[in-house]
């Protein structure tokens, strides 16, 4: 054993060992109950950043401590390797997508080894490899022939400059962030799955989740269950009639204007050949250049426009406004809104800014709030007031009775809706996965014959940027004949969302590579579900929310023994420094490379998931990775001098001396907390802290000039156990040191003894007036008097207090004594 640690070579090391012995390989028929760790595989950027670096250590401890605990852990590792970069880089640098994406996995998965991760990389997967794609395309066709997936129109936003279709991260400020040119938009049909079908599930399995509740409520909100009624308010001197959702019926007398999205079918038919239709299609040119979040913030100065048009209330039989307005949108509800500016904040500024008349129908019997006189809108509880039949009643009441009314004069309905849309999966690019659908003019759209999948993306693309799809310039890819009836036919050029393969990556992960099915069913059968998922809270919505689609839909066919795919999720904080996201154009982007470089993977692990929980943002401090070296350091040098203790004989232990006692008490009770805080908590700062604290009593306990090989020995091995989750070069560098021939990771983790985790004596510190003069060891469990009288009757204490008059005596068991003197 070397007498320095030399992180380089120790790392290296252990890295071509555990590769050469395919150490992390996994079976399904090994023994010990199953668990499936996995982390959010990586977009392959090309080099890992800190947030990978944290993600991937948290999962990498957990997997390590479960092998360790007996279990048969899955732990794979891949890449989510389509997307727009590897797009923007072809039209950059003039390189191939494919070319550009494999070089960075490449790059990638050395970093991920380098850092000492324990995945099974026989399983890797790659959503750009041809046998993924035969598998995604055909999942797309089971969801086409149940009736799941279909095409509509759309707006896309659209770049007249660049003559192309923009992502909506590709649209800065409304402009293209290639060129600087407003975005406009534009309709085009596309691709779209019916995950609305799933909704009620969706929502109704969230209760039964390990999942934290911040992600749940955002899940819940961003599927929007709201149950209320449809109404019909009629044109006026028309036959067409505006239907609204509402959950508050009880305020429909309160109703004074309606709003409408400038977007909705009946504007343009309402207004053409109008004074109206010029200044209408004028708003809604102005309207292509604002982002559906911008329309709907919650932020004062909505524009509307009047639109020449009436609409009667149902209830009261007047003839209220109707108004565009840039708060509603087409695809949102029915895409009309009725106003009530007594009870909405929005409405309330809405009507006072266009003179409309304020009603209120709800009295909250507050003497605070005069009705006649409204300064601002209110949401309150109370009775129903100028509702004709329905005065007196409550507010639930109200709902009650008006939505049975309602019914009875075929005036609308009860129903139930949902925020959540059906998933636009239509994306104007090149590198995804190619649409297996084929249009033919006689049989229309029809999926590709399963025996010819994989539809494979064609080479003869040039990536200038411009134009609606590449795939629609390549000349041997879009010309084909239709699977039906034989006669030519158009394949779909539109790729996938990348969503789409992210959707159902952990499924594949049990049978990563089969070439003649999806998978084989009995590995799904064995893995599924995974048991802890671990991610970014950026996916909390969309990706989590797909993910349960796609194995819901599986399940469906059978082929999938579950609904939910993950049953419990931890959602990490961010790395940031000197308080802010770590940015390029900062300047704080701490290099893993660098870091790698200077302290080695086992030091940045350790820091990275000692400075801050994991669920918490982690504030990157360079004086914090120092003192992580430091500690590894210590601890080397520790196994160095006391490695006599690796020739020990562990079937003789004996522990007689205080300081043993007390040495294996800590010992046992660090081992208790490091398993309680990485099973059951994730709390790896504290886990750490207490092998630190550890690593302190060590090296006190040595320093007193204590020997007893046989007990050292077994500190020092159970102490490198419970770290090597943590900091697994080192830890494998010293248990081979002290004569193991088996790899740490197949040792079986510590049990820690109860009978140690108390003593039959505490350490006590004796004050004079507040001041510790002494530190003795008083016998355990005894009392505040108790504990006085011990320390009275020890001669050293009879000392420090001979002469002085004691007006005040202390005691606090377990801690001290104090003796508060004249």
């Amino acid at each position: 054993m070397k007498d320095r640690y030399e992180h380089k070579d120790i790392e290296a090391k252990w890295q071509k060992v555990w590769e050469d012995e395919n150490l992390f390989k996994t079976y399904e028929d090994a023994p010990g109950e199953k668990y499936y760790v996995l982390e959010m595989y990586p977009y392959p950027s090309g080099k890992l950043h800190m947030g990978h670096v944290r993600n991937y250590s948290i999962g990498d401890v957990l997997a390590r401590y479960l092998k360790m605990s007996g279990k048969n852990v899955l732990h794979p590792m891949g890449y989510d390797a389509f997307g727009l970069p590897a797009e923007n880089a072809a039209i950059k640098n003039k390189v191939s997508p494919d070319v550009w994406t494999r070089e960075n996995m490449a790059e990638m998965t050395a970093q991920l080894k380098q850092i000492g991760f324990s995945y099974d990389w026989d399983r890797e997967l790659a959503s750009c490899d041809e046998d993924y794609m035969k598998w995604m395309q055909w999942i797309f066709i089971q969801f086409f022939n149940k009736g799941l997936a279909y095409k509509k129109m759309n707006q896309v936003n659209w770049c007249p400059d660049c003559e192309t279709v923009l992502a909506n991260e590709q649209v800065v400020d409304g402009k293209c962030e290639r060129c600087g040119t407003p975005v406009g938009k534009k309709n085009l049909e596309q691709w779209y799955l019916k995950i609305t079908d799933y909704a009620d599930r969706l929502l109704d399995n969230l209760d039964g989740l390990g999942w934290p509740n911040s992600v749940k409520v955002m899940q819940t909100n961003w599927i929007g269950r709201s149950h209320g009624a449809i109404v019909d308010f009629p044109v006026v001197g028309s036959d067409a009639v505006m239907s609204v959702f509402t959950t508050r019926v009880d305020t429909l007398y309160g109703v004074t204007f309606m709003v409408i999205a400038p977007e909705h079918p009946l504007v343009e038919t309402l207004t053409k050949g109008t004074e109206y239709e010029a200044p209408v299609a004028e708003f809604l040119d102005k309207l292509q250049y604002v982002s559906e979040i911008d329309r709907t913030a919650a932020v004062p100065g909505k524009e509307g426009l009047d639109i020449g048009v009436k609409v009667v209330n149902p209830l009261t039989g007047e003839e209220i406004p109707v108004y565009a307005a840039d708060y509603v949108l087409m695809n949102y509800g029915t895409g009309a809104v009725m106003g009530v500016p007594a009870h909405d904040e929005r409405d309330f500024e809405f009507a006072k800014k266009y003179g409309i008349p304020i009603i209120p129908v709800i009295d909250p019997g507050d003497p605070a709030i005069d009705l006649n006189d409204l300064q601002e809108a209110f949401i309150a509880d109370g009775t129903l007031i100028n509702s004709d039949r329905f005065n007196g009643l409550s507010v639930a009441k109200g709902i009650e009775e008006i939505t049975k009314y309602l019914d009875e004069q075929k005036l609308g309905y009860e129903t139930t809706t949902y925020r959540l849309r059906d998933w636009l999966i239509s994306r104007q690019r090149y590198w995804g996965c190619p649409i297996p659908m084929i249009h033919c003019d006689n049989c229309g759209w029809v999926p590709e014959k399963e025996e010819n999948l994989p539809i494979m993306l064609p080479t003869d693309v040039e990536f200038t940027g411009k134009g609606l799809s590449p795939l629609a310039a390549s000349k041997t890819f879009s010309d084909t004949v239709c699977p039906i009836c034989g006669a030519p036919a158009k394949r779909e050029v539109d790729t996938m969302d990348t969503f789409l393969d992210s959707s159902w990556y952990f499924l594949r992960f049990c049978d990563a590579h089969n070439i003649e099915r999806i998978y084989k069913q009995e590995a799904v059968d064995y893995w599924m579900p995974v048991d802890q998922y671990i991610g970014g809270v950026e996916h909390a919505i969309l990706h989590l929310m797909y993910a349960r689609f796609f194995t819901m839909f599986l399940h469906d066919l059978g082929i999938c023994p579950v609904e939910e795919p993950f049953t419990n999720l931890l959602t990490q904080g961010m790395v940031i420094k000197d308080g802010k996201k770590m940015s390029k154009s900062v300047g704080n982007v701490v290099s893993p490379e660098e870091m790698l470089d200077k302290y080695g993977a086992d030091t940045c692990r350790l820091f990275i998931l000692f400075a801050a929980p994991p669920e918490k943002e982690l504030d990157w401090n360079d004086a914090g990775v120092e003192g992580c070296f430091r500690f590894m350091k210590r601890v080397y040098r520790l196994a160095y001098e006391m490695k006599d203790a690796a020739t020990a004989d562990h079937g003789s232990i004996s522990i007689a001396t205080d300081d043993e006692k007390q040495l294996n008490h800590i010992l046992n009770t660090t081992i208790k907390r490091v398993t309680e805080d990485i099973r059951d908590r994730f709390n790896f700062n504290t886990a750490i802290s207490a092998v630190m604290e550890l690593v302190n009593a060590l090296y006190k306990y040595r320093d007193a000039g204590n020997e007893n090989k046989a007990f050292d020995k077994d500190v020092i091995e159970k102490l490198i156990l419970v770290l090597s989750p943590f900091v697994p070069h080192m830890a494998e560098e010293i248990w081979h040191e002290y004569g193991h021939d088996t790899p740490v990771l197949l040792e079986k983790w510590p049990a820690y003894d109860e009978s140690a985790l108390s003593l039959d004596t505490e350490e006590i510190a004796v004050q004079i007036t507040g001041k510790i003069r002494a530190k003795l060891n008083a016998p355990s469990g005894l009392g505040p008097d108790e504990l006085i009288a011990w320390a009275e009757a020890d001669a050293g204490v009879a000392g420090l207090l001979e002469g002085k008059e004691v007006v005040k005596k202390i005691g606090v068991p377990g801690r001290l004594v104090n003796f508060v003197v004249k």
